[in-house]
């Protein structure tokens, strides 16, 4: 089958455009208000940029009145905020915290998640998240939709400090990702996480193409 996604012509009972951008890791952004109040929110439409330096981004779609999410307002008041992992074990409070609040409920209390003091920006960590990046607000964009919540930010952060539990990482000084199990959005209702690794190294690679893979900057 083939269809214009501006005509939504497919003829199936749900759109598979967002299922077959699969597996999509799970942006929980948490985020302090300039009023002070501490913000949590999971966004499907995120990604590392690059790595040297460390960016990564997120992007929020309007509210179906036309309102920016709160995620966004805060980073962008504030110039601050942190990404927690997502996992398996914390799925029921990443999908919790999804739920669409007054700016004013701490999402950390709705959830009844602990918060870990974060090093260099304000917004805390969340507690039992196994990894976090602190981040800086670089730039966010607007793109224009076809529909008010078609519209989206995209903010883009710069990584300034990062955590990993000890008990994260493998005896050979990897991330252990079959014990953390990193959640993951697929399309529909349905969520995904990892309990399997494989490797593969392309071949014929070049000493600055694998440090690369490696995520060493090559300097």
């Amino acid at each position: 089958m083939e269809y214009d996604p501006a005509q939504d012509d497919h003829g199936l009972p749900f759109n598979p455009f967002k299922a077959c951008v699969v597996p999509r890791p799970i942006g929980w952004i948490s985020t302090t208000s300039v009023d002070g109040i501490d913000n949590l929110a999971p966004y499907s439409q995120f990604q590392m940029v690059t790595y040297d330096p460390a960016i990564v981004m997120f992007s929020a779609n309007l509210t179906p009145d036309g309102r920016r999410k709160d995620t966004v307002v805060n980073v962008e008041d504030t110039g601050e905020f942190v990404w927690n992992m997502a996992t398996h074990d914390l799925r029921e409070a990443v999908n919790l915290s999804s739920t669409f609040v007054d700016s004013g409920v701490d999402e950390f209390e709705f959830t009844g998640l602990a918060k870990a003091p974060s090093v260099k920006v304000k917004p805390p960590r969340v507690a039992d998240s196994p990894v976090h990046f602190e981040c800086v607000h670089m730039h966010s964009l607007r793109l224009p939709g076809d529909s008010v919540m078609g519209t989206v930010d995209v903010v883009f952060g710069k990584v300034v400090r990062i955590h990993i539990a000890d008990e994260a990482i493998s005896a050979a000084g990897r991330l252990d990702y079959p014990k953390i199990r990193p959640l993951a959005r697929l399309g529909y209702y349905d969520y995904t996480s990892v309990d399997s690794v494989f490797e593969l190294k392309r071949p014929g690679e070049s000493r600055h193409q694998l440090r690369g893979m490696e995520g060493k900057r090559d300097r």
